[in-house]
């Protein structure tokens, strides 16, 4: 039950999204949504000769190795801890398609107490 009810307020956000944009071309406006609340950062550079506030920024966010992928709530202090250490992270806004393949290749969970 609870699978639909997320399915439908996504299904209805997107239709809304794409009245709001077909109604601002419409009268020759322009529809700028909202900034996304998620973004989804991996580490792409090693830990060699970095001075210790951006090593400890990596840490915080949880970017131990290369490779590392995370996903980070939005906020004023993460895009702050996102520039400081930019040179070594790539980072992006994911949509609902790289979100569930990513998770159906690489995530483990847990269903009634056992690993799926």
């Amino acid at each position: 039950m609870l699978a639909e009810k997320y399915v439908k307020e996504y299904r209805d956000a997107e239709k809304e999204r794409i009245r709001l944009t077909r109604e601002a071309k419409k009268v020759d406006s322009l529809y700028v949504p909202a900034e996304s609340k998620l973004a989804f950062v991996v580490r792409i550079k090693g830990i060699n000769k970095i001075d210790p506030k951006k090593r400890k920024t990596l840490q915080l966010l949880r970017l131990l190795q290369i490779n590392n992928g995370v996903f980070i709530k939005i906020t004023k202090a993460t895009l702050e801890m996102l520039k400081i250490v930019e040179p070594f992270v790539a980072y992006g806004y994911p949509n609902q398609k790289s979100v569930r393949e990513l998770i159906y290749s690489k995530a483990l969970g847990f269903r009634q107490d056992r690993l799926c």
